[in-house]
């Protein structure tokens, strides 16, 4: 199975890209969903999470409180540390899951994460979609409706762009409009459907 990872900063349009190449038939993991999914009520991470850190960590309805519980790791690098050691492994089984249940020509696992975490190992191609920086902050600033500051800070805490840029394999610029990207799209993913009918095949 040959599995293409998408990544790039926040605002950059990792969704744009991945929702169009869903829209061709492709499935999409989305690193991020599954986050979601492992601690919705039921899950054996959700369980865990309750008995590191008690009831005050959920609200009403059983769900994950994600308020409280971001108070609680972002005070104490070690209470965050037992946070990800609950919810890492859960996210990468359920991703690895999710791509062995895959059936279309490739696969597509996008996460903003890709490169700074083991995930890349993962993917057999890096596609990043790239933006310059003034691009990410106007873009995230509108659709979070926060701060600029807000989102240089969330920015200097991600991969640098030209280190992500020397670690993909394949890159869009996605400073134009939505017909821009999917033109450069296109040739790619021909090129990985050729590529995954010649991968282990």
């Amino acid at each position: 199975m040959l599995i293409i990872g998408i990544t790039g900063g926040i605002g950059s349009g990792k969704t744009a890209a991945s929702d169009y190449l869903g829209s061709q038939g492709i499935a999409v993991v989305d690193a991020d969903e599954v986050s979601r999914q492992v601690v919705e009520p039921g899950r054996p991470a959700l369980e865990q999470i309750r008995a590191e850190f008690g009831d005050q960590v959920l609200q009403a309805d059983g769900q994950l409180d994600r308020a409280a519980l971001r108070e609680i790791v972002f005070a104490d690098p070690e209470e965050r540390r037992v946070l990800e050691g609950i919810t890492h492994p859960a996210i990468a089984a359920e991703i690895r899951r999710q791509l062995e249940a895959s059936d279309s020509p490739y696969t597509i696992l996008v996460s903003p994460l890709l490169l700074e975490t083991d995930q890349h190992e993962l993917v057999d191609r890096v596609l990043l979609v790239d933006v310059p920086e003034s691009v990410q902050v106007e873009r995230t600033a509108r659709r979070d409706e926060v701060p600029g500051d807000q989102v240089r800070h969330i920015m200097a805490a991600q991969m640098d762009r030209q280190e992500r840029r020397r670690k993909a394999d394949d890159i869009v610029l996605n400073d134009g409009s939505l017909a821009d990207l999917h033109e450069q799209l296109d040739p790619l993913h021909q090129a990985y459907l050729e590529r995954a009918r010649n991968h282990g095949g």
